[in-house]
């Protein structure tokens, strides 16, 4: 077990008994920041696929992917306990019938101790959220709500055309925790407009508004995007792979150590790229920030307390 920052395989063994997998659900759906109500051009840095190039096809129902992902685990790992991820696009933004009718389908298999719903911070309707909490208390789920945030610049959610700000973010939260949701916060650490200050302030605040988990990522960039465009153009340089591993292990550092890190750096779809982790392998860059912690001495929550008083200021979790 890692004991410098607290991890979500060891966090979900740990609460449930034995290793939980996550079933990646894709469904047919839009963003506000695409369809004209916030914006037509999307995020900077994303394509087509949002974020759910890894999933099965968006054709399939919710019940067939299930199926389909569930017997490849049960088959490789022998395994017996799930988390449905729906994980591309906003899932909050599609019709309330159909987001309801998925839901459920999710909810009625009774190897689903979980679901998790991938959205933006400004695409929460009381009505979404009231529905999960039926479904949570009628068949006993852990509920979780992924938060696209990036970075808690504000002018940096301006320049990568977010169609949010920081407000929205914290109006999520505080409207997901009066449910008794869990909050998992998406954060991209090498955004070219951010440096080690906005690192420091996305760990600060993360940690003050109390967020459950955190999703770290490394940025890619998609070809075809506007971002790949501003890369192609020398409009701005990547930070170095040292640099972002400093990021990540100064990340750490602030981080409350309660938070759980469900992932320390991404990866991107393949073959479509013009920049992704350095040319390296995301588990060479995960054993880079290891090492990199232990060198420092350095440990998730190290200047935690120094901040806010907290009497938690040893390893281990």
């Amino acid at each position: 077990m890692n004991t410098r920052y607290k991890i979500y395989s060891d966090f979900l063994k740990e609460k449930y008994g034995e290793k939980v997998y996550k079933l990646p659900i894709n469904l047919p759906g839009t963003c506000p920041n695409r369809d004209g109500n916030v914006s037509v051009k999307g995020c900077t840095f994303c394509d087509e696929d949002g974020s759910g190039f890894e999933c099965l096809s968006n054709d399939l129902s919710v019940k067939k992917q299930i199926e389909i992902n569930k017997e490849f685990f049960i088959k490789r790992f022998k395994a017996r306990k799930f988390i449905v991820y729906f994980q591309a696009f906003t899932n909050t933004y599609m019709d309330f019938e159909v987001f309801k009718k998925c839901i459920n389908e999710a909810a009625i298999d009774k190897d689903i101790v979980g679901i998790s719903i991938s959205t933006r911070p400004d695409c929460l309707p009381d009505r979404y959220l009231d529905f999960l909490k039926t479904i949570q208390e009628e068949y006993n789920l852990d509920i979780d709500i992924e938060l696209g945030l990036q970075t808690v610049n504000y002018q940096t959610l301006f320049k990568v055309n977010r169609g949010h700000t920081l407000a929205e973010y914290i109006d999520a939260v505080l409207q997901i925790k009066k449910r008794g949701f869990a909050v998992v916060t998406h954060i991209i650490l090498n955004l070219p407009y951010d440096n080690k200050l906005d690192v420091i302030e996305n760990a600060k605040i993360l940690s003050a508004i109390g967020s459950d988990y955190v999703k770290l990522h490394s940025l890619y960039i998609v070809k075809g995007t506007a971002l790949g465009e501003d890369y192609n153009m020398n409009k701005f340089e990547m930070v170095s792979l040292e640099e972002y591993i400093d990021r990540v292990v100064t990340f750490i550092e602030y981080l409350d150590p309660k938070i759980v890190i469900q992932r320390i750096v991404g990866k991107g779809p393949q073959g479509n790229l013009e920049f992704c982790n350095w040319s390296t392998s995301w588990w060479k860059i995960k054993i880079m920030i290891d090492e990199a912690l232990k060198e420092r001495d350095s440990f998730q929550g190290k200047r935690f307390d120094y901040l806010y008083g907290s009497a938690v200021n040893k390893k281990g979790f």
